[in-house]
């Protein structure tokens, strides 16, 4: 059985430009580019050249992509003015894209209230700029924007928009639903009306998010008939952004219903780069990864529940709808007041630490865990303090720096400048330092009195020079006189290394001391630092 075909359009340097807070560079644009490239995207939108600077500098020298079509877009000619004489369109010939995107109107809506003029010139705009594209060889799509809304209000019109650009040479018409507020249901009825008009073949959806339906949309459309799919990386776009391709992809890829009938250029061996991908572009926006992405998330394949656990460990498919390792990602056991020996079992071989399950220290750390659980500590996102505090209970941690005792103190200048400062006495092979700093808070204090002094101390110095706070976040876990604090702090080191610690405590500076110190432990721990004497 022949499959068909389905085309990937990636428009993440052009709709997922226009996220809230996002800003990409020449730089981030290429990176980007080369790495959707690699993966295999068939479409790859780069921008809108004569739009903007940036834009119009990409296309003047564009990355080399050589398993990707660059794609410029743009919008038809405006009213009143030839196709030949349209600044837009010209921007857009003066590039080397061997693809165009132009967005015209589908709704008459828009094109009364937008545009202001009447429909016939919204259908000559069309034509005139598909004339131009054509003539000049360049492969056509037509974006018929709002074209579900258009349709649902008018399909005659709508039907017109997008038939004038096919009937012109159009290789795609993309039908839009630009608003995000169309639902699969109605999505699969009006594209299967569409076909009837303009084959399958030729036809593309481009969906956005705002109803949360981005990713069933886009595979709602192929089931019936659309075979281009827009979308972009992490789902990045406008408000509430456009259909996601991590989620997409593996989908098309690893799902029965549509692998046996389907096929795209992206193989199984480059969906492994999934989880890559997605996080380059977090790297690139200096964002966390979302944990809870589908395919991709560090949650993605994460286990709570003892009962869950239980079964993971016997067989994956229990709780596991594909092989994390299909999408370059991995599996995470839980530890948490939810567990059973089974979690932590799991954990402690994840460490290399085997263990008996009926060895007495296993349920001597479930209870150590529940216990912390209890008064505040959550180890879901501190796994650096978990196998700190199971390694304790296994006496595989040696002692490290003996800290006496500590001082912080915040005060507030005649100018209104807040200075906290720290002091504090370490112990390192019998010899005290008094370590001394200032931060801009008291975290940062106590982090700066070290490693200020990091040269006193002894033989630890160098295992601690390339140390780094990266992070620190506080919660309050109740309210009144008797608040609890619960204190987590990222680190990470000059090998690219990340951990996460935590400490919690009535008070803020001792829970913050507690995570803090965790830190240290967890780095002289990996490094093989020696114990101290």
């Amino acid at each position: 059985m022949t499959k068909e075909k389905i085309y990937i359009f990636d428009t993440t340097l052009r709709d997922g430009a226009q996220t809230e807070g996002v800003n990409f560079s020449i730089d981030d644009k290429n990176k980007i580019a080369k790495a959707l490239s690699n993966l295999g995207v068939d479409y790859l939108e780069g921008g809108w050249p004569g739009a903007n600077t940036l834009d119009t500098t990409f296309f003047n020298k564009p990355p080399k992509l050589e398993n990707t079509i660059l794609t410029a877009f743009g919008m038809t000619k405006k009213a009143g003015r030839s196709a030949e004489n349209d600044p837009g369109l010209s921007a857009l010939l003066n590039t080397s894209a061997p693809a165009i995107c132009l967005v015209g109107k589908s709704w008459d809506f828009h094109v009364d209230v937008a545009l202001g003029i009447t429909k016939e010139e919204n259908i000559e705009n069309i034509k005139e700029s598909a004339k131009l594209f054509i003539k000049n060889k360049r492969e056509f799509m037509f974006d018929a924007e709002h074209f579900f809304d258009g349709y649902k209000k008018n399909p005659e019109y709508a039907l017109s928009c997008v038939k004038t650009a096919f009937d012109e040479g159009a290789r795609w018409i993309v039908l839009c639903d630009t608003n995000g507020g169309t639902l699969p249901n109605e999505i699969g009825e009006i594209v299967s009306k569409v076909s009837n008009k303009i084959p399958g073949k030729n036809l593309g959806i481009h969906a956005h998010n705002d109803t949360e339906n981005a990713v069933a949309n886009s595979l709602t459309a192929v089931l019936a008939g659309a075979r281009q799919i827009q979308g972009t990386i992490n789902g990045l776009g406008e408000r509430c952004g456009n259909a996601n391709l991590i989620s997409l992809i593996p989908s098309l890829v690893l799902k029965k219903s549509f692998s046996e009938n389907f096929e795209i250029k992206i193989n199984k061996e480059k969906v492994k780069t999934l989880t890559e991908c997605s996080r380059l572009l977090d790297e690139i926006l200096n964002r966390k990864s979302n944990r809870r992405a589908a395919y991709v998330g560090p949650s993605a394949f994460a286990h709570k529940g003892g009962l869950h656990v239980s079964a993971v460990t016997k067989n994956p498919k229990t709780y596991e709808h594909i092989d994390p390792n299909m999408v370059g990602n991995v599996r995470n056991i839980i530890v948490s007041d939810q567990a059973g020996k089974s979690n932590i079992i799991s954990r402690l071989t994840k460490y290399g630490i085997k263990i008996d399950k009926n060895d007495p220290k296993v349920q001597t750390l479930l209870n150590e865990v529940k216990d912390r659980e209890f008064i505040g500590y959550s180890y879901d996102g501190a796994d650096a303090s978990f196998e700190l505090l199971a390694r304790r209970i296994m006496d595989e941690i040696p002692k490290y720096i003996t800290i006496h005792m500590y001082d912080v103190s915040v005060k507030k200048s005649a100018s209104g400048e807040i200075i906290s400062s720290a002091k504090a006495q370490l112990e390192v092979d019998k010899k005290l330092s008094i370590c001394e700093g200032e931060g801009n808070g008291p975290v940062n204090a106590l982090d700066n009195a070290i490693r200020n002094n990091i040269d006193n101390l002894g033989k630890y110095s160098k295992y601690l020079k390339d140390l780094k706070l990266v992070d620190y976040k506080v919660r309050i876990l109740n309210t009144g006189t008797n608040a609890t604090t619960r204190v987590s702090i990222e680190s990470t080191d000059s090998k690219g290394k990340s951990w996460f610690t935590i400490g919690v405590s009535p008070n803020i500076i001792d829970a913050s001391f507690k995570a803090l110190v965790d830190s240290l432990d967890y780095k002289l721990y990996k490094d093989k630092a020696p114990e101290n004497n």
